[in-house]
């Protein structure tokens, strides 16, 4: 069976997205603090690079093997990113890795869009 064009974008802009997430975390700052121990930023990054390969997972999940669920948990992750971004642009201002993050979440958000509209209606089952 042929995948639906809409359902093949939503599959490139969510890889892309997770993509620049991972060049996200590498471009993060990883300089120990008081606060900030070198053990706490390996367990961010090892914790950031497990989330970005279960979000891999639920991209395959959605496009490939058709299922619903993931991508209402793409949504909810997307959500929650946007939540987190604004609160690191409001500390810290737009700085290199959240600026990669704002771009990730508008690929995420339009791969989403084409997730849920066009021929990609009645691809993902419940």
């Amino acid at each position: 069976m042929n995948v639906p064009r809409n359902v093949l974008w939503f599959e490139v802009l969510l890889y892309l997205s997770l993509t620049l997430d991972a060049l996200s975390v590498a471009f993060q700052d990883r300089t120990p603090t008081d606060v900030r121990t070198d053990q706490m930023i390996t367990g961010e990054t090892l914790t950031a690079g497990c989330m970005i390969l279960l979000l891999v997972y639920f991209v395959r999940l959605a496009a490939q093997h058709r299922k619903n669920w993931p991508r209402w948990a793409l949504g909810a992750m997307l959500v929650l990113s946007v939540i987190s971004l604004v609160q690191v642009i409001g500390e810290k201002g737009l700085e290199l890795d959240s600026a990669i993050e704002v771009v990730s979440c508008i690929l995420t958000a339009a791969g989403l869009y084409y997730s849920f509209t066009g021929d990609a209606q009645g691809w993902f089952n419940a």
